[in-house]
Protein backbone atom coordinates (compact mmCIF):
# COMPACT_ATOMS: atom_id res chain seq x y z
CA UNK A 1 0.00 0.00 0.00
CA UNK A 2 1.11 3.61 -0.48
CA UNK A 3 3.00 5.19 2.39
CA UNK A 4 2.01 8.42 4.10
CA UNK A 5 5.30 10.26 3.56
CA UNK A 6 5.75 13.66 2.02
CA UNK A 7 7.62 12.42 -1.06
CA UNK A 8 5.66 11.55 -4.19
CA UNK A 9 8.75 10.07 -5.88
CA UNK A 10 11.85 8.59 -4.24
CA UNK A 11 14.78 7.34 -6.34
CA UNK A 12 17.91 5.71 -4.94
CA UNK A 13 20.98 4.79 -7.04
CA UNK A 14 18.81 4.11 -10.10
CA UNK A 15 20.57 2.41 -13.01
CA UNK A 16 19.56 1.32 -16.50
CA UNK A 17 21.85 -0.40 -18.97
CA UNK A 18 21.22 -1.40 -22.57
CA UNK A 19 24.01 -3.86 -23.34
CA UNK A 20 27.14 -1.70 -22.99
CA UNK A 21 25.29 1.64 -22.87
CA UNK A 22 24.68 3.15 -19.44
CA UNK A 23 21.53 5.23 -19.94
CA UNK A 24 20.91 6.00 -16.26
CA UNK A 25 23.92 5.99 -13.95
CA UNK A 26 23.26 5.75 -10.17
CA UNK A 27 20.71 8.58 -10.04
CA UNK A 28 19.15 9.59 -6.69
CA UNK A 29 16.56 12.28 -5.91
CA UNK A 30 13.16 12.91 -4.30
CA UNK A 31 10.10 14.81 -5.48
CA UNK A 32 7.78 16.36 -2.90
CA UNK A 33 4.01 16.04 -3.12
CA UNK A 34 2.49 18.89 -5.13
CA UNK A 35 5.86 19.94 -6.54
CA UNK A 36 6.63 20.81 -10.17
CA UNK A 37 9.89 18.93 -10.65
CA UNK A 38 11.83 19.46 -13.86
CA UNK A 39 14.30 17.06 -15.42
CA UNK A 40 16.54 19.16 -17.64
CA UNK A 41 19.09 17.84 -20.11
CA UNK A 42 20.02 17.53 -23.78
CA UNK A 43 18.65 14.81 -26.05
CA UNK A 44 20.21 11.48 -25.12
CA UNK A 45 20.89 12.47 -21.51
CA UNK A 46 18.69 9.77 -19.97
CA UNK A 47 15.56 11.80 -19.22
CA UNK A 48 13.05 9.63 -21.06
CA UNK A 49 14.63 6.39 -19.84
CA UNK A 50 14.31 7.56 -16.23
CA UNK A 51 10.70 8.61 -16.66
CA UNK A 52 9.77 5.27 -18.27
CA UNK A 53 11.26 3.41 -15.32
CA UNK A 54 9.30 5.56 -12.87
CA UNK A 55 6.10 4.94 -14.85
CA UNK A 56 6.56 1.15 -14.67
CA UNK A 57 7.24 0.82 -18.40
CA UNK A 58 10.91 -0.21 -18.07
CA UNK A 59 12.53 -2.29 -15.35
CA UNK A 60 15.67 -0.79 -13.77
CA UNK A 61 19.01 -2.60 -14.00
CA UNK A 62 19.91 -1.54 -10.48
CA UNK A 63 18.85 0.64 -7.58
CA UNK A 64 15.25 1.29 -6.66
CA UNK A 65 12.64 3.71 -5.46
CA UNK A 66 8.96 4.41 -5.04
CA UNK A 67 6.28 6.32 -6.96
CA UNK A 68 3.10 7.24 -5.08
CA UNK A 69 4.40 4.90 -2.37
CA UNK A 70 4.65 1.88 -4.68
CA UNK A 71 7.93 0.09 -5.36
CA UNK A 72 9.22 0.62 -8.92
CA UNK A 73 10.61 -2.92 -9.08
CA UNK A 74 7.89 -5.07 -7.51
CA UNK A 75 4.77 -2.92 -7.92
CA UNK A 76 5.07 -1.50 -11.45
CA UNK A 77 1.44 -2.36 -12.33
CA UNK A 78 0.11 -0.59 -9.25
CA UNK A 79 2.11 2.49 -10.19
CA UNK A 80 0.46 2.65 -13.63
CA UNK A 81 -3.00 3.08 -12.12
CA UNK A 82 -1.88 5.90 -9.82
CA UNK A 83 -0.14 8.15 -12.35
CA UNK A 84 -0.81 10.05 -15.54
CA UNK A 85 1.75 9.74 -18.34
CA UNK A 86 2.16 11.84 -21.45
CA UNK A 87 4.89 10.61 -23.78
CA UNK A 88 7.14 12.58 -26.14
CA UNK A 89 5.30 11.29 -29.18
CA UNK A 90 1.67 12.22 -29.68
CA UNK A 91 -0.14 9.09 -28.49
CA UNK A 92 -3.78 9.81 -29.28
CA UNK A 93 -5.81 8.51 -32.22
CA UNK A 94 -5.90 11.13 -34.96
CA UNK A 95 -8.82 9.52 -36.80
CA UNK A 96 -11.01 9.83 -33.69
CA UNK A 97 -12.70 13.01 -32.50
CA UNK A 98 -11.71 14.83 -29.33
CA UNK A 99 -14.76 13.30 -27.59
CA UNK A 100 -13.94 9.80 -28.82
CA UNK A 101 -10.36 9.99 -27.59
CA UNK A 102 -11.59 11.03 -24.15
CA UNK A 103 -14.10 8.15 -24.19
CA UNK A 104 -11.32 5.73 -25.11
CA UNK A 105 -9.07 6.82 -22.25
CA UNK A 106 -11.98 6.86 -19.82
CA UNK A 107 -12.40 3.19 -20.67
CA UNK A 108 -8.68 2.44 -20.25
CA UNK A 109 -8.70 4.05 -16.80
CA UNK A 110 -11.99 2.33 -15.90
CA UNK A 111 -13.67 5.54 -14.86
CA UNK A 112 -17.13 4.64 -13.45
CA UNK A 113 -20.03 5.54 -15.79
CA UNK A 114 -21.55 7.88 -13.23
CA UNK A 115 -18.31 9.90 -13.10
CA UNK A 116 -17.28 9.72 -16.76
CA UNK A 117 -19.38 12.68 -17.98
CA UNK A 118 -18.14 14.94 -15.19
CA UNK A 119 -14.48 14.09 -15.86
CA UNK A 120 -14.86 14.52 -19.63
CA UNK A 121 -16.45 17.94 -19.21
CA UNK A 122 -13.71 18.95 -16.77
CA UNK A 123 -10.97 17.84 -19.20
CA UNK A 124 -12.60 19.68 -22.11
CA UNK A 125 -12.93 22.86 -20.07
CA UNK A 126 -9.40 22.57 -18.66
CA UNK A 127 -7.91 22.15 -22.15
CA UNK A 128 -10.17 24.78 -23.74
CA UNK A 129 -11.56 22.20 -26.17
CA UNK A 130 -15.27 22.30 -25.31
CA UNK A 131 -16.12 23.94 -28.66
CA UNK A 132 -13.87 21.51 -30.54
CA UNK A 133 -15.16 18.29 -28.99
CA UNK A 134 -16.51 16.98 -32.32
CA UNK A 135 -13.39 17.87 -34.32
CA UNK A 136 -11.13 15.12 -35.60
CA UNK A 137 -7.98 15.05 -33.51
CA UNK A 138 -5.82 14.89 -36.64
CA UNK A 139 -6.87 18.38 -37.77
CA UNK A 140 -6.00 20.09 -34.46
CA UNK A 141 -2.87 22.23 -34.20
CA UNK A 142 0.10 20.95 -32.22
CA UNK A 143 -0.81 23.06 -29.20
CA UNK A 144 -4.40 21.79 -29.08
CA UNK A 145 -3.24 18.20 -29.49
CA UNK A 146 -0.90 18.57 -26.51
CA UNK A 147 -3.70 19.94 -24.36
CA UNK A 148 -5.94 17.04 -25.37
CA UNK A 149 -3.16 14.58 -24.55
CA UNK A 150 -2.81 16.15 -21.11
CA UNK A 151 -6.58 15.96 -20.57
CA UNK A 152 -6.56 12.26 -21.44
CA UNK A 153 -3.57 11.62 -19.16
CA UNK A 154 -5.28 13.10 -16.10
CA UNK A 155 -8.90 11.98 -16.68
CA UNK A 156 -8.65 9.56 -13.74
CA UNK A 157 -7.35 12.30 -11.36
CA UNK A 158 -3.91 10.78 -10.69
CA UNK A 159 -1.90 12.24 -7.78
CA UNK A 160 1.23 12.30 -9.97
CA UNK A 161 1.56 13.15 -13.66
CA UNK A 162 4.68 12.49 -15.76
CA UNK A 163 5.13 14.70 -18.82
CA UNK A 164 7.95 13.69 -21.16
CA UNK A 165 8.99 16.77 -23.17
CA UNK A 166 5.31 17.73 -23.53
CA UNK A 167 5.91 20.94 -25.50
CA UNK A 168 8.54 19.67 -27.95
CA UNK A 169 7.78 21.08 -31.40
CA UNK A 170 5.03 23.39 -30.13
CA UNK A 171 5.05 27.12 -30.81
CA UNK A 172 6.06 29.50 -27.94
CA UNK A 173 2.53 30.80 -27.30
CA UNK A 174 1.12 27.27 -27.03
CA UNK A 175 4.02 26.30 -24.76
CA UNK A 176 3.19 29.16 -22.41
CA UNK A 177 -0.50 28.18 -22.33
CA UNK A 178 0.44 24.57 -21.66
CA UNK A 179 2.50 25.68 -18.66
CA UNK A 180 -0.51 27.60 -17.36
CA UNK A 181 -2.30 24.22 -17.27
CA UNK A 182 0.64 22.69 -15.39
CA UNK A 183 0.49 25.48 -12.79
CA UNK A 184 -3.23 24.87 -12.41
CA UNK A 185 -2.65 21.17 -11.82
CA UNK A 186 0.03 21.88 -9.23
CA UNK A 187 -2.25 24.37 -7.51
CA UNK A 188 -4.81 21.57 -7.12
CA UNK A 189 -2.21 19.40 -5.36
CA UNK A 190 -1.05 17.25 -8.29
CA UNK A 191 2.66 16.40 -8.41
CA UNK A 192 4.09 17.19 -11.84
CA UNK A 193 7.30 15.56 -13.10
CA UNK A 194 8.29 17.11 -16.43
CA UNK A 195 11.28 16.55 -18.69
CA UNK A 196 12.49 19.33 -20.97
CA UNK A 197 15.49 20.64 -22.87
CA UNK A 198 14.10 24.20 -22.97
CA UNK A 199 15.93 26.49 -20.56
CA UNK A 200 13.05 28.97 -20.33
CA UNK A 201 10.66 26.17 -19.30
CA UNK A 202 13.10 25.02 -16.65
CA UNK A 203 12.68 28.38 -14.90
CA UNK A 204 8.99 27.56 -14.33
CA UNK A 205 9.79 24.53 -12.15
CA UNK A 206 9.91 24.51 -8.35
CA UNK A 207 13.07 22.40 -8.51
CA UNK A 208 15.33 21.10 -11.26
CA UNK A 209 17.42 18.00 -11.74
CA UNK A 210 20.15 18.54 -14.33
CA UNK A 211 21.03 15.28 -16.07
CA UNK A 212 23.89 14.66 -18.49
CA UNK A 213 25.20 11.38 -19.89
CA UNK A 214 22.92 9.50 -17.53
CA UNK A 215 24.19 11.23 -14.39
CA UNK A 216 22.41 13.73 -12.19
CA UNK A 217 24.91 16.59 -12.00
CA UNK A 218 22.83 18.94 -9.82
CA UNK A 219 19.41 19.18 -8.16
CA UNK A 220 18.18 22.49 -6.70
CA UNK A 221 15.71 25.31 -7.24
CA UNK A 222 16.45 27.38 -10.37
CA UNK A 223 17.54 30.30 -8.20
CA UNK A 224 19.88 28.19 -6.06
CA UNK A 225 21.40 26.63 -9.17
CA UNK A 226 22.33 30.09 -10.42
CA UNK A 227 23.58 31.45 -7.10
CA UNK A 228 25.28 28.40 -5.57
CA UNK A 229 26.71 26.48 -8.52
CA UNK A 230 28.18 29.33 -10.52
CA UNK A 231 31.06 30.80 -8.46
CA UNK A 232 32.70 32.23 -11.59
CA UNK A 233 31.81 35.57 -13.17
CA UNK A 234 29.88 35.70 -16.44
CA UNK A 235 30.58 38.39 -19.03
CA UNK A 236 28.25 39.32 -21.86
CA UNK A 237 29.97 40.65 -24.98
CA UNK A 238 28.22 42.28 -27.92
CA UNK A 239 30.48 42.68 -30.94
CA UNK A 240 30.60 42.15 -34.68
CA UNK A 241 31.26 38.61 -35.98
CA UNK A 242 30.60 36.95 -32.59
CA UNK A 243 31.51 33.42 -33.73
CA UNK A 244 34.92 34.55 -34.97
CA UNK A 245 35.35 36.66 -31.82
CA UNK A 246 34.70 33.59 -29.67
CA UNK A 247 37.49 31.70 -31.43
CA UNK A 248 39.77 34.70 -30.95
CA UNK A 249 39.39 34.90 -27.16
CA UNK A 250 38.90 31.31 -26.05
CA UNK A 251 42.64 30.71 -25.55
CA UNK A 252 43.06 33.65 -23.17
CA UNK A 253 44.40 32.61 -19.76
CA UNK A 254 41.69 34.68 -18.04
CA UNK A 255 38.86 32.91 -19.92
CA UNK A 256 37.50 29.56 -18.71
CA UNK A 257 34.64 29.01 -21.17
CA UNK A 258 32.97 30.81 -24.07
CA UNK A 259 29.58 30.25 -25.69
CA UNK A 260 27.34 31.93 -28.25
CA UNK A 261 24.08 33.32 -26.85
CA UNK A 262 22.07 34.63 -29.78
CA UNK A 263 23.93 37.70 -31.04
CA UNK A 264 26.17 37.93 -27.96
CA UNK A 265 28.98 35.96 -26.34
CA UNK A 266 28.96 34.69 -22.79
CA UNK A 267 32.37 34.36 -21.22
CA UNK A 268 32.96 32.50 -17.95
CA UNK A 269 35.94 33.69 -15.92
CA UNK A 270 37.32 33.34 -12.41
CA UNK A 271 37.96 37.09 -12.21
CA UNK A 272 35.49 39.03 -14.33
CA UNK A 273 37.31 42.34 -14.20
CA UNK A 274 40.66 41.03 -15.40
CA UNK A 275 38.95 38.85 -18.02
CA UNK A 276 36.95 41.81 -19.29
CA UNK A 277 40.13 43.86 -19.76
CA UNK A 278 41.89 40.96 -21.51
CA UNK A 279 38.93 40.29 -23.81
CA UNK A 280 38.56 43.95 -24.78
CA UNK A 281 42.29 44.21 -25.50
CA UNK A 282 42.43 41.01 -27.59
CA UNK A 283 39.35 41.85 -29.65
CA UNK A 284 40.48 45.43 -30.22
CA UNK A 285 43.89 44.26 -31.43
CA UNK A 286 42.21 41.76 -33.76
CA UNK A 287 40.01 44.42 -35.34
CA UNK A 288 36.67 43.58 -33.68
CA UNK A 289 34.30 46.36 -32.66
CA UNK A 290 32.98 45.76 -29.11
CA UNK A 291 29.64 47.56 -28.77
CA UNK A 292 28.91 46.52 -25.18
CA UNK A 293 30.61 44.35 -22.55
CA UNK A 294 30.15 43.74 -18.85
CA UNK A 295 29.38 41.32 -16.04
CA UNK A 296 25.88 39.83 -15.83
CA UNK A 297 23.99 37.45 -13.54
CA UNK A 298 24.37 33.86 -14.79
CA UNK A 299 21.49 32.24 -16.63
CA UNK A 300 20.43 28.61 -16.22
CA UNK A 301 22.10 27.91 -19.53
CA UNK A 302 25.37 29.39 -18.22
CA UNK A 303 25.14 27.12 -15.18
CA UNK A 304 24.30 24.05 -17.23
CA UNK A 305 27.11 24.63 -19.73
CA UNK A 306 29.56 25.19 -16.86
CA UNK A 307 28.48 21.99 -15.09
CA UNK A 308 28.71 19.97 -18.29
CA UNK A 309 32.22 21.30 -18.95
CA UNK A 310 33.25 20.32 -15.42
CA UNK A 311 31.61 16.91 -15.86
CA UNK A 312 33.49 16.30 -19.10
CA UNK A 313 36.78 17.17 -17.45
CA UNK A 314 36.18 14.75 -14.58
CA UNK A 315 34.93 11.75 -16.52
CA UNK A 316 36.34 9.87 -19.50
CA UNK A 317 34.32 10.36 -22.67
CA UNK A 318 31.56 7.77 -22.86
CA UNK A 319 29.59 6.57 -25.84
CA UNK A 320 26.46 8.64 -26.26
CA UNK A 321 23.74 7.35 -23.98
CA UNK A 322 20.23 6.72 -25.16
CA UNK A 323 17.48 8.91 -23.73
Amino acid sequence: MPDNGESAVVVRDLEKRFDHFVAVDRVSFEVARGEIFGFLGPNGAGKSTTIRILCGILAPSGGGGTVAGFDIVSQAEEIKSHIGYMSQRFSLYEDLSVDENLDFYAGIYRIPPEKKKERKEWALEMAGLAERRSALTGVLSGGWKQRLALGCAILHEPPIVFLDEPTSGVDPVSRRKFWDLIYDLSGRGTTVFVTTHYMDEAEYCDRLGLIYRGRLVACRTPERLKTELMPEDVLEIYCDRPREAMEEIQDLAEVKETALFGTSLHVVAGDGDSALAAVRDRLSRAGFHVRQAGKIAPSLEDVFVSLIEAHERELPLQSEVKG
